[in-house]
C-alpha cells in the first residue's frame, strides 16, 4: 500500500495526479491492476480526459448545476451536504490496469482528484496488484 498527499487550493477543481500514481509503480510489477481510493467522503476520483482543461471546466460546471452548493433542504450541519452528494456521484475509488510496467491509460486519460469542499490537504491510498 502507498499513498499521496495532494493540496488542494479551490472549494471545486480537478488535479490530476496520474504522474504521482505512476511514479509508485513497482519495478517488478509487468502486469496487475492500480486501485486509487480517496480517504474522504467530500473529495472523489476519477478517470478523464488530460489533454483539454475544458473537460475539467465542463464537469465540474455541470455538478455544480446538479448539486447546487446551497439548497434549503440540506440537513447536514457543517454546510458542505453538495460535496458530499459530489463525491458520492463520481465516486472514490478508480482501478488503471498495469500492462508492461506502466498504467494502461488511454491516449487522452489521466487519473484525477476531484476536490468538493477545498482547499484542503488530502490523502490518497494506491495498491497495485500483480495479475497471476
Amino acid at each position: 500500500m502507498r499513498e499521496i498527499g495532494v493540496r488542494t487550493h479551490a472549494r471545486c477543481e480537478m488535479i490530476d495526479i496520474t504522474a504521482e500514481v505512476a511514479a509508485l509503480i513497482p519495478s517488478d510489477l509487468a502486469c496487475g491492476v492500480c486501485h486509487v481510493f480517496s480517504q474522504h467522503t467530500t473529495a472523489g476520483l476519477t478517470v478523464n480526459e488530460n489533454a483539454d482543461p475544458d473537460v475539467r471546466h465542463d464537469l465540474l460546471a455541470k455538478l455544480e448545476r446538479l448539486v447546487p452548493e446551497r439548497e434549503s433542504f440540506y440537513r447536514h450541519g457543517e454546510g458542505n451536504s453538495a460535496a458530499h452528494l459530489k463525491g458520492s456521484l463520481v465516486g472514490f475509488s478508480v482501478a488503471v490496469p498495469v500492462v508492461d510496467g506502466r498504467l494502461a491509460l488511454g491516449t487522452w486519460q489521466g487519473i484525477y482528484l476531484c476536490e468538493f469542499d477545498g482547499p484542503r490537504s488530502r490523502r490518497v491510498r494506491i495498491c497495485f496488484v500483480r495479475a497471476e
